[in-house]
């Protein structure tokens, strides 16, 4: 199985939108990942990330992390974000996680 990096954006089977990897490399060697979805139609805010990439674009919901088992999900990896990008997500994804 491939290894899939942070940043990472992949078509999922059974999923609807593409999803970006947040989870760090480390954790993906188990073959699962830790994704936030990428929805095109939906509106901004503090956890709503507006991407755009040569092959994807809309905002990343920051609040919808998911586990995902991809052992036994078949996926594609169709895009990738730069560091600077990955940043601003892991940020608003660590923000909601923070003490008051």
């Amino acid at each position: 199985m491939e290894l899939l990096h942070q940043g990472d954006i992949l078509k999922i089977e059974k999923i609807k939108h593409p999803v970006l990897v947040v989870s760090k490399n480390f954790f993906n060697t188990s073959g699962e990942i830790i994704g936030c979805p990428v929805i095109y139609n939906s509106k901004p805010g503090p956890l709503h990330i507006w991407i755009s990439t040569e092959n994807t674009e809309g905002y990343i919901h920051c609040e919808k992390l998911g586990l995902l088992d991809l052992s036994i999900r078949g996926h594609k990896k169709i895009d990738r974000l730069s560091i600077s990008e990955m940043m601003i997500i892991s940020d608003a994804i660590q923000g909601i996680f923070e003490y008051i």
